[in-house]
Formats: structure tokens, C-alpha cells, sequence
């Protein structure tokens, strides 16, 4: 941990960067809650240390305090408190956070980020002040903002985080019209599946759901199965495909004038006005539900109506070197700017932000 002769700036930086290493140790399994880890620190010694692991589960700050020895409680007025989203001051699933840091003693506390949700807003930090803490604020906020960017989308622009997803040959084509093609390799599809275990929801189009007939399930590595979403406008998905007839929920939104009950309990049909901004009903569907992330993969038509309408936050591209089809179903236009790459065998995957802010729903 730092050294003497490290500045006070840089001591805080290295235990927030130790909270942010706690926090993403529950990656997909906090939602709807955001993913936070904290460390209590008395004379550059970590005495206690903890992280959120699952929504309904004690937060961070609770582990923390926990995890303090009895021996070690009597330090607590001498120590500071590292966390990377602002402690909850409101009743919810479990008691206010805050409270317990002020009846812990301790005198001290760092935080990355303020927490965007409306109940909390701002409201932790000041009953903190209150209380007589110092309170220090902006430690690696832009690490603390990254790796809780779906619960700060969904908070802030009253949407799902949305992550476009298609993979594509060298020569730039991602499938055919009636056919299903494998494009990527072994190594790109357990990142696929792992991406999947990360998001709340995942979402394709009548086309890709009919003709590839897929599970999107997690498969190829541990994690949960997120909820599976497909456009079905004239409901021509097929009753024997495993959207309907495996055991995962899934949701199936069609024409309002043809919609009718699932007769299952575990399919869920949501009747939608497709002559209206079918992409704004899904995602105020997904809001409601508390899901903050939201996976497209596909077909083509579906990401690029994503696109046009400014309705992503990140691409994550499989490029095939090797495959080649000559036609076929091209990709979809994207400009974008390149945040990093990533080679896996034959495939390499790019990761794209938008140029500018993404759309509010």
C-alpha cells in the first residue's frame, strides 16, 4: 500500500483504486443496485474492507464495518473510510449507510462519485457534514464512474445502458438473409457469454430470433442468464424455438392489435403501438422494470434503428480475419471512436464510444 512519502492525494487514490478492485468483484449481481466497495484505513493499514455482492445483500460500507477485529474498533475515530459511490442515507432494502458511519466513530470519508438516484442525490454527503465528517469527494471519479456507467445511465438519462453487439466477416458482412452463420471463434464466444452474465437484458429482432433460433443463455462461463427480449411484431417466432419453449424468461413484444396472452407464467407478452418509436417503448419498458443495461445483438435493422436514433453507448465489434462471404447481410454504418482493442485468435474485438452524449429517453 503507499509509501511514507506518498502525498495524501496519492494514499487516497490507491485505497479508492483497492475499493473499485472490491467493487467489481460482484460485476452482475448488484443490479439494481450499483457496484461498490469500501475500505476502512487507520495509519496506512486497511483494518477492514468489504463490497456490495448482491442486491437485498448488507452494502459495502456495512461488510466494512463489519469486517473491523474487535481489537481494532477503538481505531475507528483515528481512520478514514474509502467508498466509491456516496453512502445511501434513506431507508430501502437494508438501513441508511450513513448512520452507521456516524455511529462507527469514524471521522473521515472519502468518496469517488455522488450516487445519481434521486433518494440519495447528494443527501448522504451532507448528513455526513453534518455530523462533523470530513467528507473529501472526486477520488478517481472517472474509474468510479466507468465501472458503474449502467446504474448512472439509468439515473441520469432515465434509460437502460446500451451495449450494440455484432460480429462480422473480413469482408465487412455480419450474415445472410436465411441462413445461420457462425462468424466468430471459441475465444470471442465465451467473451460474448461473459458480456451477457454482465447485463440486465438482451434484446434481438424477429428476423435473427427466426432464422438463428438462438438461446441467449450463459453458457460457456458461470454467471446468470440475463432477461431475453425479441421485436415479434405478427408473432412469427415459432412456439417450438427456445424462446418460447426452453425455460427462461422471456419477453415478446408485438403488435398491440395481435398481442394475447402467454400461456406460460415464465413468457411475457407486452402489446406495443409499432406504427409509434418502438426503440422508446422498449427502453421506457426496461426502465420501469429496473434493468440498467441492455445488450443488442442484432440483426442488422435492429442496430442500426439503435444507431440512427442515438440510442447507444457502446459497440463491441467481433472482426473475423479470416471469414469471408462475398454477400450477404452487410454491417451496420457506425462512426464512432475507438476506445481499445482486444485479440483473441483470429477475431478481434473493438470497443467504440459515440462521437458525442448519447440520447435521453
Amino acid at each position: 500500500m503507499p509509501n511514507s512519502k506518498a502525498t495524501q492525494e496519492e494514499i487516497d487514490a490507491q485505497y479508492m483504486k483497492h475499493c473499485l478492485e472490491l467493487a467489481a468483484r460482484a460485476k452482475g449481481k448488484t443490479s439494481p443496485n450499483p457496484m461498490v466497495g469500501a475500505v476502512i484505513v487507520c495509519d496506512d493499514h486497511i483494518i477492514g474492507e468489504g463490497y456490495h455482492q448482491r442486491a437485498g445483500m448488507p452494502h459495502a460500507e456495512i461488510e466494512a464495518l463489519d469486517s473491523v477485529a474487535p481489537s481494532d474498533r477503538k481505531h475507528l475515530p483515528r481512520s478514514t473510510l474509502y467508498v466509491n459511490l456516496e453512502p445511501c442515507a434513506h431507508y430501502g432494502r437494508t438501513p441508511p449507510c450513513t448512520d452507521a458511519i456516524i455511529q462507527s466513530g469514524i471521522r473521515r470519508v472519502v468518496i469517488a462519485t455522488p450516487d445519481p438516484n434521486p433518494k440519495v442525490s447528494g443527501a448522504g454527503i451532507q448528513k455526513l457534514q453534518r455530523a462533523g465528517i470530513e467528507v473529501v469527494t472526486g477520488v478517481l471519479q472517472k474509474e468510479a464512474e466507468t465501472l458503474n456507467a449502467a446504474f448512472l445511465t439509468y439515473h441520469t438519462r432515465k434509460r437502460p445502458l446500451i451495449i450494440l453487439k455484432w460480429a462480422e466477416t473480413a469482408d465487412f458482412f455480419m450474415g445472410k438473409p436465411d441462413e445461420r452463420i457462425t462468424i466468430s471463434g471459441r475465444d470471442a464466444l465465451t467473451v460474448v457469454h461473459q458480456w451477457r452474465s454482465e447485463v440486465d437484458a438482451i434484446l434481438v429482432g424477429t428476423q435473427t430470433a427466426v432464422i438463428d433460433n438462438p438461446r441467449l443463455t450463459v453458457r460457456h462461463v458461470e454467471g446468470e442468464h440475463p432477461l431475453r427480449l425479441v421485436l415479434d411484431q405478427s408473432m412469427r417466432i415459432p412456439p417450438t424455438h427456445h424462446l418460447w419453449s426452453d425455460e427462461h424468461p422471456t419477453v415478446f413484444f408485438v403488435d398491440q392489435h395481435k398481442g394475447r396472452k402467454s400461456p406460460q407464467a415464465h413468457k411475457i407478452v407486452v402489446p406495443i403501438d409499432f406504427s409509434d418509436d418502438v426503440l422508446k417503448q422498449v427502453l421506457q419498458w426496461l426502465y420501469r422494470h429496473q434493468k440498467l443495461s441492455l445488450l443488442v445483438e442484432g440483426g442488422r435493422k435492429l442496430l442500426q434503428s439503435f444507431i440512427d436514433a442515438g440510442l447507444w453507448d457502446e459497440a463491441r465489434i467481433i472482426h473475423s480475419h479470416q471469414l469471408r462471404m462475398r454477400r450477404g447481410i452487410g454491417v451496420p454504418l457506425l462512426r464512432g471512436k475507438k476506445l481499445r482493442v482486444e485479440h483473441l485468435g483470429c477475431d478481434t474485438i473493438y470497443y467504440v464510444q459515440p462521437l458525442a452524449s448519447t440520447t435521453q429517453c
